[in-house]
């Protein structure tokens, strides 16, 4: 019996301390998240997200004008990691709406990252819109909330300057890059 006891508890500890978490990959966008950042992460929690890094606020001037200021996400080199918009201008308490990603290390479960061509787009999700803008075209992604900005100039002379033009995607040269990669909450 304490042979059997003394064999339990050895399991037990051995469970344990072998099971650890993984720590979320600081890194990784999803649907919900980028990085460490979810749909519901507040203003008041980026400096303790990003406790390594630089958090950038801007004033941008009054705060009766209500004008929806960006946050920048540098790492302490210097490197700018992202731009974040919040839902609400000025208010600590609201939730982070749109992330722009700027750092390529930064890739969806099936590596499309800001070095991403229109062509790993178009391999790894289904496009649900393609939006045709003045200078750029706007690539949707529903399945992980996100949109890609290709600029006009990576498409053909014919498709440039119609902005009436339906533009299928298709039409889009596989090897356009991107200009913008966000992810939207």
């Amino acid at each position: 019996m304490k042979n059997t006891l003394f064999a339990v508890l050895i399991c037990v500890f051995l469970i344990t301390s072998c099971a650890k978490d993984n720590p979320p990959d600081p890194f990784a966008i999803g649907k919900n998240h980028v990085g460490l950042l979810t749909d519901s992460t507040q203003v008041k929690e980026l400096d303790a997200i990003f406790s390594n890094d630089s958090v950038v606020r801007y004033i941008a001037g009054d705060e009766f004008i209500g004008s929806v200021n960006t946050i920048e996400v540098f790492e302490k080199n210097g490197n700018k990691l992202l731009d974040l918009s919040p839902e609400e201008a000025l208010d600590s308490t609201s939730v982070i709406s749109s992330v722009r990603i700027i750092d390529e290390r930064y890739k969806t479960e099936k590596d499309i990252s800001a070095l991403s061509t229109f062509k790993d787009i178009k391999e790894a999700y289904k496009i649900s819109k393609v939006d045709n803008l003045i200078n750029v075209i706007v690539v949707s992604v529903n399945e992980i909330n996100a949109s890609f900005t290709i600029d006009k100039k990576e498409l053909p002379a014919s498709m440039r300057f119609d902005m009436d033009m339906a533009i299928d995607p298709i039409q889009i040269p596989e090897k356009a890059k991107i200009k913008y990669f966000m992810v939207h909450w």
